[in-house]
């Protein structure tokens, strides 16, 4: 080890400490981080026809199995998504959500002129889950249609937030 220094403190450098040491590839990054993911239409508008809804999904499946994440669940429904997925150790949740949002928001555009002004709302929720909650969050997504009959989005959203412990202002939830 050479140890210099300088009028602000030492500087230590190490001169020849891998000499001699063998070189073994890099042990393997392991990871499984499950998001469960939610995002509306801009303004909750009921954007999302029947029509649309299963294409919208497996386009989105898609785009996420391009960036390495894995889908477990999805479902549109009229104002909104919800997926279930695998985050990319190699992807951050930020870059993910944003390609996701920007490559359908390009495609449903290209599905009618119906969709010609389709857009996203700006944020999002995204849920972090542990594999012993993919069952329960997997129905929880299979069942839009029963849960809405009698719960909008926004108190659905709301909910997911109070249960995460995820504190908000409603002045900037809602675009």
């Amino acid at each position: 080890m050479l140890a210099q220094g300088n009028a602000l403190g030492s500087v230590v450098r190490f001169v020849g400490a891998l000499k001699g040491r063998q070189e073994s590839p890099m042990p393997q990054s392991l990871a499984r981080n499950l998001v469960h993911l939610v995002f509306s239409t801009k303004n909750r508008e009921p954007m999302l026809s029947e029509s649309v809804r299963d294409p919208l999904c497996a386009y989105a499946a898609a785009v996420l199995r391009d960036l390495d994440s894995h889908v477990i669940a999805m479902t549109a429904w009229r104002d909104h998504l919800h997926i279930l997925f695998t985050l990319s150790k190699n992807h951050s949740l930020a870059q993910v959500v944003m390609e996701v949002k920007r490559a359908t928001s390009k495609w449903i555009k290209t599905q009618g002129t119906g969709f010609a002004k389709f857009h996203w709302q700006s944020g999002y929720g995204a849920f972090s889950i542990g594999q012993s909650g993919v069952e329960e969050v997997t129905a929880y997504i299979a069942n839009q249609a029963e849960h809405h009959r009698v719960k909008s989005f926004e108190e659905e959203f709301r909910s997911f937030l109070k249960r995460y412990e995820i504190e908000f202002d409603e002045r900037y939830v809602w675009d």
